[in-house]
Parts: structure tokens; sequence; C-alpha cells
């Protein structure tokens, strides 16, 4: 059995950047048709799409915010309008705005509720309503379907400062388990990765220099994480080689969960 998602289509949500640029890449290189979903940046998202176009994929980029209904509606029905079905869904926007609780508008909070834990209901509930359609495509993959939801470390590490954000990738933990539990018995496959630090462009200050020197105490592997760390890891959840993973939460974080700062103080 290979790695090879050929003769499937995939949609990654927010990936004109970092670990969904990375992820729909890497999608691509295993044979899948991709949709590159945006929302505010439509030039690099595009500019993928034209890439692994060029080099004889099958791409499309395709604007929609995660936390409208109907703009989740319309994004998956213009995928199965392009592509003709739709096997993996890779469920990554994500954003943050941080503060202390005690300053923390409802605005703010709602925000990153509302993109981060909504929007993946949203996505994964069309997902869902495409794999009982469509059912298991003989030939093209055991499951009837696969989503990955884009966790984060922080679904098991309270994060002073970033409620929110803690808060919607608690949510997504058990929305994801929740999931798996209901449709699990109809071969759709949902699972989660939980990345830890992850040097994109957007975090390249928390993640370079001093500051990144600084993050490495909480690291035990001794480095930053690279987007392709994580890319690897989607493929691998989307094809038959985890066809049995069910419900699961993969770790992508060099040992960050494991409280290194607890070493010696047992």
């Amino acid at each position: 059995m290979q790695f090879s998602l050929a003769h499937q289509v995939a949609l990654v949500t927010g990936a004109s950047s970092g670990i969904g640029h990375a992820a729909a890449k890497a999608l691509a290189a295993a044979g899948a048709a991709v949709v590159i979903n945006y929302n505010s940046s439509a030039e690099p998202a595009e500019e993928l799409a034209a890439q692994i176009n060029a080099e004889g994929g099958k791409a499309l980029a395709i604007g929609a915010d995660v936390s409208k209904e109907e703009e989740v509606e319309r994004l998956f029905k213009e995928t199965v309008e392009a592509f003709g079905s739709l096997d993996i869904l890779v469920a990554n926007s994500g954003l943050q705005k941080d503060a202390a609780a005690v300053d923390m508008t409802l605005d703010d909070w709602n925000t990153v509720i509302g993109v981060n834990l909504t929007g993946q209901f949203l996505c994964a509930r069309e997902a869902l309503r495409i794999f009982q359609r469509q059912g298991v495509r003989e030939g093209v993959s055991r499951a009837a379907g696969k989503i990955i939801h884009m966790s984060s470390v922080h679904q098991r590490i309270p994060w002073a400062g970033h409620v929110n954000y803690a808060a919607s990738k608690g949510g997504v933990d058990q929305l994801m388990q929740s999931l798996a539990q209901e449709v699990s018995h109809q071969r759709i496959r949902i699972n989660s990765i939980a990345p830890g630090a992850i040097s994109t462009a957007i975090n390249a200050d928390a993640t370079a220099g001093e500051a990144g020197e600084k993050l490495l105490e909480l690291i035990p592997y001794g480095r930053i994480g690279d987007v392709e760390d994580v890319a690897n890891a989607v493929v691998f959840l989307a094809s038959d080689l985890s066809d049995y993973i069910v419900g699961t939460t993969l770790f992508i974080d060099g040992g960050m969960s494991l409280y290194p700062e607890f070493r010696g103080n047992g």
C-alpha cells in the first residue's frame, strides 16, 4: 500500500500560507486534485494553484470565509462542480486575537471561536454530507471520506493570554472525537493534528533569533518544526496507510506536550 492519493480530491481551508499552503502542496504531490481555500489573500493561493497545474497536477483556488455558513456551502459546491467529488477535507483555517482575559473584547472572542471552531464544524458538516452521498469509491480509497482537523498543542496545554484560542482548540478536540464516534461506522475517518511550535512567515518573530532560542526550552527534540513536518502527517492521515486510525490526535510538536519544564522536578 502506497501514499498515493491519485483520483482523490482534497479541500484545504486556510491554504494561502503556512501549514495549509504546505499541506495543499503535499497532497498535490501525492496525486490529489486540490482546492486551495483562502479568505483575504487570493494571490498566494492562486499562485500555488498555477504552480500545481503547471507541474501536471490539478488545483483550484477558491475564496471563502469559513465562519459564514453560506460561504462554506458555496465553497463545497464549487469544489464538487470543479472536480466531481470530494475525498479529503483538511479543516485548517485558524487565527489568533490575543489579550489578557480582562482586556479581551467579545468581538475578539467571537471571531476566534467563529473561525477556529464554528468554521471547522461548518466545513466538516458539508464534507460529511458529500461523503454520505458518495459512499466508498472502490479502487480510490478504503474510506468514504477523510477529515483532518487542525488543532494545536493548546487543546491540551493551557495558554494564559490566549483563552479564546485555547478554548477553540479544546473544542476542536471534542468536535473531532464526537464526529468520529458518530460517523465512523459509515467508513468515514476523522482525526486531528495538533502542531506545536511551527516556523511560518506569520510567526517568524516568535520562532527565530533570541525568541526562538527561548522557545527551544519547551521543545525536548531541540528544534522548531517546519510546515513540512505537519504536511507529511496530513498526507499520511489522508492515505490508506492510516485506514485503521480513527478519532485520534497526532501531536506534531517535538515533545512540547510532554511538559518538559517538569523534567527533574518529579
